[in-house]
């Protein structure tokens, strides 16, 4: 299967789910045959061709695949009818549900991880296999994990409509959040000899492109966007020729993706204009600021330090006060970084950044006993190979 018959069968997967989720109630079955109807596609298309009209073609094999799982289920035969005698291909409305099945996926009555997995099937497209591949668990787990969460949105008795005035805002934040989850677990995975699963941050981006595209004037939705492009953007400089983890100030910047730089200045820039300021633009414009230095040493900490303030009375995020400590370090010296690194520890215990932030304030403040002493806590605490032997390799230079 080629590249852009992959990107038309994931453009179009969450609309054909949308058409039956719609028509039959039952979003679980729907999906299931959804899948049936993607992989089909994906055996016939390559030697027949793409047909005239695939969003068709899809809809029709996945009705058929629904009234098939229909007929298996006795509990469900009432619904046969319906299902049976809808109408044919070129009937169907061209209303795009992408968005409604992103919300469902995204339900408050999943877990992170289930909203992941089932978002990335339902509207990403990806198979069940893929998913486990890019998660490294078998797929059986995949499987599991996707059918509970399925059963969850059933159980929870969401109808196939958009959430109401009331739910909207906390909705949206929840398919945000899921997106900038699996763009952060692509662009920086926790497990594995990888640093990067770009088919994971990839994904992530086409999927805030398509939510862009539906809620245009949404600047958080643009601001995560903008996040995700002016971080990506440095992907190509993050590591060198044997994989290792190149840290930001040491990355060749030449090597960064202008295009996408340029892309996500206009976007954020469009969006703060509007007004109102959210945690992801406050995010991508901290990002824009990396991304504007030449070099590391231009760097604006000064702007980076005032944003992550504001950034951190927002969200509340122990992660977020990390970083202010980093440019908190960058512009009033390591001592005053550390002190307030020491003041995150109950909030963040045994975590691996905390250590391996200490490890580096106290190499810039001349202590190179405590630096190893953190490098080597971060590394043992770390399930990134390609983290662990960094921080290994900047324990083992300051031992010598």
């Amino acid at each position: 299967m080629t590249a852009p018959l992959e990107d038309l069968l994931r453009e179009l997967a969450p609309q054909v789910l949308g058409v039956l989720a719609r028509r039959s109630g039952d979003f679980a079955a729907a999906e299931d045959a959804v899948q049936e109807a993607l992989l089909a596609a994906f055996v016939h298309w390559p030697g027949d061709g793409v047909p005239d009209n695939p969003r068709g073609w899809l809809i029709q094999v996945a009705t058929r695949k629904l009234t098939d799982l229909v007929r298996g289920e006795a509990a469900r035969r009432r619904r046969e009818d319906a299902t049976s005698a809808e109408p044919p291909p070129g009937e169907v409305s061209e209303r795009d549900d992408t968005l409604i099945v992103l919300f469902l996926c995204c339900h408050p009555a999943l877990t992170p991880a289930s909203a992941i997995a089932l978002t990335l099937r339902a509207v990403g497209g990806l198979t069940t296999a893929e998913i486990a591949n890019a998660f490294l668990v078998p797929e059986s787990t995949m499987a599991q994990r996707i059918s509970r969460a399925k059963q969850a949105v059933k159980k929870a008795g969401s109808a196939f409509a958009m959430p109401g005035p009331h739910e909207w805002a906390q909705r949206l934040r929840s398919v945000l959040h899921v997106l900038y989850l699996i763009f952060n677990e692509g662009y920086t995975s926790s497990t594995g000899g990888a640093l990067h699963r770009t088919e994971l941050s990839g994904e992530a981006i086409r999927l805030a492109r398509a939510v862009h595209a539906l809620l245009p004037e949404d600047g958080e939705v643009a601001g995560l966007l903008a996040l995700m492009l002016l971080t990506d953007a440095r992907r190509p400089a993050r590591t060198g020729p044997d994989g290792e983890l190149v840290p930001l100030e040491r990355q060749d910047r030449s090597l960064w993706d202008k295009a996408l730089i340029t892309e996500g200045v206009d976007l954020i820039m469009v969006a703060t204009a509007r007004g109102a300021i959210g945690e992801y633009q406050l995010q991508a414009s901290i990002a824009a600021l990396h991304d504007d230095a030449l070099r590391a040493e231009d760097t604006d900490w000064p702007q980076i330090l005032a944003m992550y303030r504001l950034l951190e009375r927002m969200s509340d995020n122990p992660v977020v006060s990390l970083n202010r400590a980093v440019a908190a370090a960058m512009v009033h010296g390591p001592e005053t970084g550390l002190a307030l690194v020491a003041e995150l520890e109950p909030r963040l215990p045994g975590h691996h950044r905390l250590a391996a932030v200490r490890a580096h304030l106290y190499e810039k403040a001349g202590d190179p006993v405590r630096a190893v002493e953190h490098y080597r806590a971060a590394a043992a605490r770390t399930t990134s190979t390609p983290e662990r032997r960094y921080l290994l390799d900047q324990a083992a230079r300051l031992a010598h």
